[in-house]
C-alpha cells in the first residue's frame, strides 16, 4: 500500500486503491478532477485550499470535515449534501474505505486546541490501517493509535518536532513511517534527517517529500 501513497507538498496526500482519496489537498499543479473523497483535518490555509480541492474534485467528490468547518467548506461552494462533519472518535464507511477519525491537537502551544475538535485520520483498505496524523503535538489521544502506515508532521512551530514525531513513532510502532509537514511553510531537509536517525531500526522510513 505504501507504493499507493503520494504526497504533493507539506501535507498534501493522495492515496489510491482503486478509488482516489485526499488529504488536505494543497499546493496541488496539475488540475486531475479525479478524487472520490477528500478529507479535511482542518480549516486553516494550508489544509484546506479551495484553489486545490477544486483541482482535483469530481463533481460528485465527497468532503469529510470537522464539524466545526463546515461552514468554510460550504462557502467555498461545496454543496451540503456533498459534505459529511465529524468528530474525535467517529467512524464511517466511504468508498470501500473505513475511515476512523483520531483528535489532532497542540500541547502547550494554541495553534490547534483541543476544543476545536480537529482531527485525523485512520484509512483502512484492505486490511491495512494507514493514519494520517494532521496537525497535532504527541499527545495520550494519538499514542493509542494502531497503524500499520503512519504519516506524521515533523516541521515543528505548528506541530510536533522531528524528535517529537520520531518519539510518537517509536511509542506507536508503525512499520511504516512517512514524515509530513517539512520543507515548505515549516520545517526543512535537516529535519528530515533528524526523523530518519530517530526513528527505531526496525520501522521502515520512507521519504516522500
Amino acid at each position: 500500500m505504501k507504493n499507493n501513497i503520494s504526497i504533493n507538498a507539506h501535507s498534501s496526500i493522495r492515496i489510491e486503491r482503486g478509488g482516489v482519496l485526499y488529504v488536505d489537498p494543497f499546493m496541488v499543479s496539475d488540475e486531475s478532477h479525479d478524487a472520490d473523497v477528500i478529507l479535511i483535518t482542518h480549516d486553516h490555509h494550508d489544509h484546506f485550499s479551495p484553489e486545490d480541492s477544486g483541482k482535483v474534485a469530481k463533481e460528485d467528490t465527497i468532503f469529510v470535515c470537522p464539524e466545526n468547518c463546515i461552514k468554510t467548506i460550504e462557502a467555498a461552494g461545496i454543496p451540503a449534501e456533498r459534505i459529511t462533519g465529524v468528530l474525535p472518535g467517529h467512524n464511517l464507511e466511504l468508498e470501500g474505505a473505513l475511515i476512523e477519525v483520531v483528535p489532532a491537537y497542540n500541547i502547550g502551544k494554541q495553534f490547534h486546541p483541543k476544543e476545536n475538535n480537529w482531527v485525523g485520520y485512520i484509512v483502512t483498505i484492505d486490511d491495512e490501517r494507514i493514519y494520517v496524523a494532521g496537525d497535532t503535538d504527541d499527545n495520550e489521544d494519538i499514542r493509542k493509535v494502531v497503524c500499520d502506515v503512519a504519516m506524521v508532521p515533523i516541521g515543528g512551530t505548528y506541530t510536533m518536532t522531528a524528535d517529537e514525531a520520531a518519539g510518537l513513532i517509536n511509542a506507536i510502532k508503525p512499520k511504516v513511517a512517512i514524515p509530513t509537514h517539512y520543507n515548505a511553510i515549516v520545517g526543512s531537509k535537516e529535519d528530515e534527517e533528524t526523523f530518519i536517525k530517530a526513528v527505531d531500526e526496525d520501522i521502515e522510513v520512507i521519504i516522500k517529500l
